[in-house]
Formats: C-alpha cells, sequence, structure tokens
C-alpha cells in the first residue's frame, strides 16, 4: 500500500514539474515582450529568452511542431520560455510580424534582436538555434 502510493505521489510530483508552451494573446505580448505601439526600436522586457509559435489549428506543418515545442519546453525548462500564438485568433500580432504563412517561430534573446523563421523545421536545427542564438552555446 505504502508502495502504491509513493508511485502515485512521485507521478504528480513529475507531473507538476512539466513545463509547458503558454498561450500568448497579443496584450501578454505587448505586456510580457515588448510593447510595439509605444517602443520605436526593439527592447524585449523578459528576463528569460523565448520562443514564440506563430500557428493556426488547421495547419499540418504547424500540428508536427506542436509535440516538438512542447517537448523542448521541456528539455530548457528554467532556461527559455515557450509561447505559441494562434494567427486567426491573434490577427494584431500576426499582422505586426507580417505573418503570411505557416508555422513560423519567433526566437526572442533576452539582448539583441529576435529571429523569425518560416517554416517546419527538424527538432535538432531548432536546439542549434535556440542553444546559438538563444543561450549563446
Amino acid at each position: 500500500m505504502k508502495k502504491t502510493i509513493l508511485i502515485i505521489v512521485a507521478a504528480i510530483w513529475a507531473c507538476s514539474m512539466k513545463a509547458e508552451v503558454k498561450y500568448m494573446t497579443t496584450d501578454m505580448f505587448k505586456s510580457n515582450i515588448m510593447d510595439y505601439t509605444v517602443e520605436k526600436e526593439w527592447k524585449y522586457k523578459g528576463k528569460k529568452p523565448c520562443v514564440i509559435d506563430f500557428y493556426t489549428t488547421w495547419c499540418g506543418p504547424c500540428k508536427r511542431l506542436a509535440p516538438i515545442m512542447d517537448e523542448l519546453s521541456n528539455t530548457y525548462k528554467n532556461k527559455v520560455i515557450f509561447y505559441k500564438a494562434d494567427t486567426e485568433q491573434e490577427r494584431e500580432l500576426a499582422y505586426v510580424f507580417q505573418i503570411s504563412s505557416i508555422p513560423q517561430v519567433l526566437y526572442i534573446p533576452v539582448k539583441g534582436k529576435p529571429i523569425l523563421l518560416k517554416g517546419l523545421y527538424p527538432k535538432e536545427e531548432i536546439v542549434k538555434i535556440i542553444d546559438e542564438h538563444l543561450l549563446g552555446k
């Protein structure tokens, strides 16, 4: 009985430690990332680098990218923040970044300019971008 309870507690604890990709709204972007209605130059407000996956629910490549982003949010837990923004729901944000095809992923370092990449990249390539561009490895 004690062993069963211990296993259940460990499983619950492991689930609670899992990182998740957060949904990004336009207002969230303005308050947490950068308020493009006020700032003239790029100035990131965050303390950790972040990744924003621009997607839609009907997009095949977006659906293939989602589990990769989920996995990487756990791999880079406490180092990089992962967001996703539905371009059909967050039209203003999609317009600001001129998202015309999806998926597109915005990689934002703490210092320096972000990079926006179009298309579905393999996981290994995304890891390389995060390591080099966001974490400076």
